[in-house]
């Protein structure tokens, strides 16, 4: 068994306030609390305020959070906007701090295979944004840079195909994004997101010896980043691993395997767990080692 994912404690935030959080970095929480975002959308401006900045994550269509940004930008001139990825409460107000500012939209790309979210309640901030397309496509090893920063892009797809982390080299920082986060393990979606992918995105950034802090769009910093990647990964190979012994001993559907995996897990949250249990479930497959028979519309598996 893998160490247990060390998470970072929750933090206090003000919605709608910038706060300072380090000698470049701002903060300003969107107020879109839910299972996904827990507090809430972070978007972090980068740089001196009143100088040249970057913005990462502008975040979700809510006014209030559109308003308070305005607010936090103004006397600073905006040369960068950075999108880790396109779900829904990450990219699409870039399309409107791009028209203020004039200022380029840094991304992988559009948003990969789509498909609809099967759960009944979604929520906006739990979809996706098909609209983004960026100014300045970004792949991995591009910088990024301005007065005082200077952004790495790091291609981290797993969480969805376009997922990009940014590495700000004056303070050893990493923007994470969702693909790693300090207050909870990432949904790995099918079809756009890949456990396969996620994994070597983890061994990636484990491969990375410079960087001291992460800071994801979603809760506080991970301030000991190397343990908890690896604590991280080890939590996903354990998963794997719990996977091939359920359906070792019968077929099974993911519904049944989420049962078992997930029983002390409250029951909200078992939808988002089984589009994970189908990412692993795809990944063995595709390594040969589990099988899907399909019977009267229903999928069960079964390991070779």
């Amino acid at each position: 068994m893998a160490a247990p994912i060390p998470f970072v404690a929750p933090i206090e935030v003000t919605y709608g306030a910038a706060e300072q959080i380090s000698p470049l970095v701002r903060r300003i929480t969107a107020e879109n609390p839910s299972k996904y975002t827990y507090l809430g959308t972070g978007t972090y401006i980068v740089g001196l305020a009143g100088g040249d900045v970057a913005v990462i994550d502008p975040g979700p269509r809510l006014d209030s959070h559109r308003d308070a940004l305005h607010a936090a930008l103004a006397g600073s001139t905006v040369r960068a906007i950075l999108v880790t990825h396109t779900h829904a409460d990450h990219s699409p107000l870039s399309a409107w701090l791009a028209e203020e500012t004039g200022a380029p939209t840094y991304g992988f790309g559009p948003h990969g295979e789509f498909e609809a979210d099967p759960d009944a309640d979604v929520k906006p901030e739990e979809s996706v944004d098909l609209d983004f397309l960026p100014s300045a496509p970004t792949v991995d090893g591009d910088t990024i840079s301005g007065p005082g920063w200077t952004f790495e892009a790091i291609h981290t797809p797993g969480h969805c195909s376009n997922h990009l982390c940014f590495a700000l080299a004056e303070e050893s920082t990493v923007f994470t994004g969702d693909h790693v986060m300090g207050w909870s393990t990432a949904v790995i979606s099918p079809p756009d997101g890949d456990m396969a992918a996620y994994f070597d995105s983890l061994e990636k950034l484990l491969s990375r010896t410079e960087d001291s802090v992460y800071r994801p769009t979603h809760g506080g910093p991970i301030t000991d980043p190397r343990p908890f990647v690896e604590a991280y990964l080890g939590h996903r190979r354990d998963r794997e691993r719990q996977i091939l012994e359920l359906v070792s001993a019968g077929p099974l559907t993911i519904e049944a395997i989420v049962a078992v995996l997930y029983a002390d897990v409250r029951i909200e949250l078992h939808k988002p767990a089984a589009r994970s249990v189908k990412s692993h479930l795809l990944k063995l497959i595709d390594e040969r080692r589990v099988v899907e028979i399909a019977a009267d519309g229903v999928s069960t598996y079964a390991a070779v």
